[in-house]
């Protein structure tokens, strides 16, 4: 039986909040503009990292939010995390617009602090895995507040505040790592490879089950 949040979620998906919409016209233009600002820069020194990390990044999450929405649809109780809250657009049973917005630039905003030389430990770890896990905690901590104040809803025990591990590598880890990894990539080939495998997963999954009209990935 789905819980309310679930059926919460499912009665806003992908309908306009006319209380919050027009702050997405916002958003977007803020989301271009850091894009266009790094695109600039990288077409003046040749270096594309940081595009491809946020796109690796974003890509990631959108897998991730695939298969939460299909945890639900075959599962018809909820999914690992429900977002029913106050938003001005529900693209999925788990995804809003502010999440795909923030999730968008979190990849650029990543590789902004990672440091240059790749060889630097900080407390005693490789700086790209030792930022990794620092960005997830943060980002663990942040998804706790935001389900203490019902903006996230979970409801199983394996993914809940007093249990994080999976929340911790399922979440959030694997998207730094695979944003730091293709940043290192030594050329631009290599970089597009990945991220073109990445959204080719993601754009897959789409097409296989938009078209099944399956309850949490599509439901117009």
């Amino acid at each position: 039986m789905a819980t309310a949040a679930s059926l919460e979620a499912l009665s806003k998906l992908r309908e306009l909040n006319p209380e919050f919409g027009w702050y997405v016209v916002l958003f977007l233009v803020l989301v271009l503009y850091i894009y266009g600002v790094e695109i600039k820069s990288a077409r003046d020194t040749g270096n594309w990292s940081t595009i491809f990390a946020g796109l690796t990044l974003f890509g990631l999450d959108l897998i991730n939010e695939i298969w939460n929405g299909l945890i639900f649809a075959f599962s018809d109780h909820s999914a690992f995390w429900t977002t029913p809250g106050a938003s001005a657009y529900i693209i999925l049973i788990g995804w809003n617009i502010e999440i795909a917005f923030m999730f968008s630039i979190a990849g650029i905003v990543f590789a902004k602090f990672l440091p240059e030389d790749k060889s630097k430990k900080i407390l005693g770890l490789p700086n790209r895995w030792a930022m990794a896990i620092g960005f997830t905690i943060f980002s663990v901590f942040v998804e706790i507040l935001l389900n203490r104040g019902d903006y996230l809803i979970w409801e199983y025990v394996w993914w809940h505040w007093y249990n994080p591990v999976l929340i911790f590598l399922m979440g959030y880890f694997h998207f730094f790592v695979g944003a730091f990894y293709v940043y290192d990539l030594p050329d631009r080939k290599s970089k597009v490879r990945v991220v073109g495998i990445i959204y080719g997963i993601g754009i897959g999954l789409l097409i296989i089950f938009l078209p099944l009209g399956v309850a949490g990935i599509i439901n117009f």
